[in-house]
């Protein structure tokens, strides 16, 4: 199968090219040519993903797919925007048939989720790599910058933490001992998830899995102060918003929310995970104490669970964590995964 075939077949599909009157020209030309609304500003970020680094190259290419999309997609909900569009360059050792179809399917079941539409990209012979570029529109004056926390603002997180990295570990362990991993998101069918225990499809799940969290679009709204998506670990990432604001922060750690299936692990080997282990995707924001009612309201009101984790202070730094302290995922350090 040539280059332009492989892209025909697998990702000139309706699923990945829903139609959208943002889109004047998607796939198969030099460049895509997309309308941003009236009144709306571009946002733009950009993920890699290289097999045995930020996925699992043993893993089902459905969940390969769908997480390489998934993170790319999480930077646009941790700054406010409203997803719209993407585009792929994909690098194969080799055209897969079989391989391509799930990846597809994995990639477009996320995709139709939220109506976007594949517009370009690429495609080459090499080592496994999925480079996703998201694009989607905000309103001017209305991104969650990092650098927008400020004395006695409040620290929440989204969900719980750690999750992901135990989910990782536990993966690694079943591709060690010759076992299948899950292949569909939580609320599919899925043979592999039937036959392990709810804590470990759950655990699994999150790290295979991850989900971009629009659902705090309308929640967060104009009450948040600054927010960051948590890829490397919470500590990590929490210091890239101090850093950006010129600030600190305390944290309480008895108020880390860890779910039940990390908490069998004990209560500090869950921290641990929780504090440094990555992956989960969840946002970590900011908000003044005067629009804390006004936010748990409407999470409230839209079934939506916020965990207050600690306070900004003009101190720099983070404090509270004492022997906790963990440094999170950096590439070229080695930490962390």
């Amino acid at each position: 199968m040539g280059e332009f075939e492989l892209i025909r077949r697998y990702f000139c599909t309706e699923a990945l090219q829903p139609t959208r009157r943002d889109v004047y020209l998607g796939v198969g030309d030099d460049c895509a040519l997309i309308s941003v609304p009236q009144g709306r500003q571009l946002a733009l970020s950009v993920d890699t993903s290289t097999a045995g680094v930020h996925f699992l190259p043993q893993a089902c290419a459905h969940s390969i797919g769908w997480r390489a999309l998934a993170v790319s997609l999480s930077d646009l909900a941790a700054m406010g925007a409203q997803p719209a569009w993407f585009t792929l360059a994909l690098s194969l050792p080799e055209v897969d048939e079989s391989w391509l179809a799930e990846f597809s399917r994995g990639m477009s079941d996320l995709a139709q989720r939220y109506g976007i539409a594949l517009v370009g990209g690429d495609t080459t012979r090499g080592e496994l790599s999925v480079t996703v570029q998201v694009q989607g529109y905000i309103s001017p004056g209305t991104a969650w910058k990092r650098s927008g926390a400020r004395p006695d603002d409040l620290i929440y997180v989204s969900g719980t933490l750690g999750d992901a990295a135990v989910g990782l570990k536990l993966a690694q362990q079943r591709l060690a001992a010759d076992l299948p991993l899950p292949q569909a998101p939580p609320g599919q069918p899925d043979d592999v998830a039937r036959q392990i225990s709810q804590d470990e499809a759950f655990l699994l799940s999150r790290y295979l899995y991850p989900e971009p969290r629009f659902d705090l679009l309308s929640v967060l709204s104009s009450r948040a102060s600054a927010a960051i998506d948590i890829s490397d670990g919470l500590v990590a990432d929490l210091k890239h918003l101090l850093t950006a604001s010129n600030v600190g922060a305390r944290i309480d750690v008895s108020r880390i929310p860890l779910s039940d299936a990390i908490r069998k692990l004990g209560d500090d080997k869950a921290l641990s995970f929780a504090l440094g282990g990555g992956d989960d995707y969840q946002l970590c924001f900011t908000v003044s104490p005067q629009r804390r009612l006004e936010l748990e309201v409407s999470a409230e009101q839209s079934g939506i669970a916020l965990y207050p984790i600690g306070v900004i202070t003009r101190e720099r730094g983070i404090h509270g964590l004492s022997s906790h302290e963990i440094q999170g995922y950096d590439h070229f350090k080695g930490a962390g995964r």
